[in-house]
């Protein structure tokens, strides 16, 4: 079955909502079109798709156009949006299953460079037992090639406390280990 958009027709896949809706756990046909969540949402100005037309997209059939998308790999899953939901859609759960089914298909990801954050994010977190932005960053920053980019705005987040010199570990790394290596046999 197809649909008719401004780029031309598009497949749909009919059981893309129900492939969501269980991977995420959330009722995505509750979903009303309010706009409360994209109202919201801190990354809206960087994603080319607002988060409600993301849940209409999965309502519609259209998965390989979202799971191109640049909108499901900026989210941040601040959650935000979810508590904005008045039917309880927890929209950051939504993305990750989103995500997750991209990774499977063998998608490039909309974002580039977006699997390499995550990769030094996940590094520092089994480094240190929690993220470490300096070395994240940095790692980041040197794998990208991206060296002066945003480099005003880390010297001004740095001035103003907001990065730590040293990273600060948890007192149970062991646990965090744990955590990654059940993750891995998931």
């Amino acid at each position: 079955m197809y649909i008719i958009t401004e780029g031309g027709p598009k497949a749909l896949d009919l059981n893309f909502t129900k492939e969501v809706k269980q991977r995420s756990g959330q009722e995505i046909e509750l979903c009303f079109q309010c706009q409360k969540c994209a109202s919201g949402c801190p990354i809206a100005e960087y994603g080319e798709i607002d988060t409600n037309q993301v849940l209409r997209m999965i309502q519609f059939g259209l998965k390989d156009e979202l799971l191109k998308s640049k909108a499901i790999w900026v989210c941040v899953g601040c959650e935000t949006c979810g508590a904005r939901c008045p039917n309880g859609i927890r929209i950051a759960a939504v993305m990750d299953a989103l995500r997750e089914m991209a990774i499977e298909q063998g998608i490039t990801p909309g974002e580039k460079d977006i699997n390499l954050f995550h990769q030094c994010f996940l590094d520092s977190v089994k480094s240190h037992g929690r993220v470490h932005e300096g070395t994240m960053l940095m790692r980041y920053k040197l794998k990208s090639g991206h060296l002066m980019e945003d480099v005003g705005v880390g010297l001004k987040m740095f001035l103003k406390g907001k990065l730590a010199l040293f990273p600060h570990s948890v007192p149970s790394k062991t646990e965090v280990k744990r955590i990654f290596e059940w993750a891995r046999k998931k």
